[in-house]
């Protein structure tokens, strides 16, 4: 039986790797913080484990412990990180030191088999707004801008993995992932029951999605596939407006008469800077911020996952409509 260590095992995108893992037979542990939530954790064929990876000595430590009594893993699949921080130094810490330390510590401990495979989940917002000019999809051939501290800070996470010797990886940049359990998208669709669909900027806007199934699935077919240190974009293979995802929504959940709304984006980033500083005021994390102002405000999320296809046999099988009908209609 493999085993396979998922990292953000309790996040969103975390709880459905557990879930296919299981599906494949595989022994799953689920890395989690002692004060992470185990709502979607519950099958009792879930092996736990608490990991540090804010600190070098000490997951190092974990790890060996875990690897003497236990054995190594066959694969890591690395979920865990940060969307939202009250600073923008918490992005990096979390996101980029806190990959270091685990690859490093799974190399230095030999708790990752030497013939094993390290996938990191990183994200599409490391490309910034490189193709906005002409919406020509974004490739490898693209220089990354990130114009935000999250993809700042999951591109200095993949430069660190290029650096660890001998670690066997790949790296996966999803565009947008939405599903059951997510909360940003959630927002929107709650929008929309109150009969009101917000949209920023006059200019074209070309956006693209990822049902969470056809995430884990790309996840699962790294584990065997793929040229160490590749890098491969992820989408469903289509391009949208954002108001095509805002009437899929509203035809799912029922809802009448919708207002739509356009606003120039100053408007959004007035929005976002007043949010940002309540959420300052009161030590709390918003949905809204300057990171979020800049993702919003782009305008071309075309890229290509013709490689994706090629070398990993990635096909994706959740178009839009499909997706939104599960994780949206009335009975999902």
């Amino acid at each position: 039986m493999k085993k396979i260590l998922i990292t953000g095992a309790s996040g969103f995108i975390g709880s459905f790797l557990v879930e296919r893992a299981l599906k494949e037979g595989m022994e799953a542990w689920a890395a989690v913080r002692s004060t992470s939530s185990r709502r979607y954790l519950q099958d009792s064929r879930i092996h736990f484990i608490t990991l540090d990876l804010s600190s070098a000595s000490a997951l190092s430590a974990q790890l060996e412990a875990h690897r003497r009594e236990h054995g190594a893993f066959d694969y890591v699949i690395h979920a865990a990180g940060a969307t939202k921080c009250r600073r923008p130094d918490d992005f990096f810490t979390i996101n980029a030191e806190g990959t270091k330390h685990l690859a490093e510590a799974l190399m230095l401990t030999g708790a990752l088999k030497t013939e094993g495979r390290f996938v990191f989940v990183s994200s599409l917002s490391v490309m910034g707004p490189v193709a906005e000019a002409d919406y020509h999809p974004i490739s490898l051939a693209d220089q990354p801008r990130p114009n935000t501290a999250y993809g700042a800070s999951k591109l200095l996470a993949e430069s660190y993995l290029a650096d660890v010797s001998a670690l066997n990886y790949v790296v996966l940049r999803p565009t947008g992932v939405y599903g059951p359990r997510e909360r940003d998208y959630a927002l929107m669709a709650d929008s929309i029951r109150r009969h009101v669909d917000f949209a920023v900027g006059y200019k074209r806007q070309v956006i693209t999605f990822i049902y969470v199934a056809d995430l884990v699935e790309a996840a699962f077919l790294a584990l065997t596939h793929g040229k160490r240190g590749s890098v491969y974009f992820l989408t469903d293979g289509e391009e949208y407006s954002s108001r095509t995802f805002s009437d899929l929504i509203q035809a799912e959940l029922g809802v009448h008469h919708v207002l739509h709304i356009k606003a120039p984006l100053w408007v959004l980033r007035l929005v976002s800077l007043v949010a940002e500083r309540l959420a300052k005021l009161t030590g709390s994390l918003s949905t809204l911020n300057s990171d979020k102002y800049r993702i919003m405000r782009q305008r071309n999320w075309r890229c290509d996952i013709s490689p994706a296809k090629e070398q990993l046999g990635y096909h994706p099988a959740w178009p839009l409509q499909r997706g939104v009908k599960e994780t949206f209609g009335r009975k999902a």
